[in-house]
């Protein structure tokens, strides 16, 4: 497990172990967080796992794919310099204490 940290818009965060081998936005949802919508399951087709990464992190991450490129342009708010698809985040060990910020609301 990966202990990840989701951090509300209003600033409530909530660390959680993520299994190795889901995604980012799968731990989101299976822990209750508030604020990943994931409407399309986690097929990059709807921009409702849209998070922002803390600073610290955004380097650390494997660099952004296309599609989810072209996704984000649908997130409510996107800040391309940190703004991720948590569906395209595929949890390893690597990702051990991960903190995310989620916007305010989704697209």
């Amino acid at each position: 497990m990966v202990k990840i940290t989701y951090v509300e818009y209003s600033g409530q965060a909530h660390v959680v172990d993520v299994p190795q081998g889901a995604t980012v936005m799968e731990g989101g949802r299976d822990n209750g967080i508030p604020g990943i919508e994931a409407d399309c399951g986690g097929g990059c087709s709807c921009a409702t796992c849209h998070a922002y990464i803390d600073p610290s992190w955004v380097a650390k991450l494997p660099a952004k794919q296309p599609m989810e490129e072209d996704m984000l342009e649908f997130a409510y708010g996107a800040d391309l310099s940190r703004s991720r698809l948590t569906c395209q985040i595929k949890v390893d060990g690597s990702l051990e204490g991960l903190i995310l910020h989620l916007p305010v609301r989704q697209a």
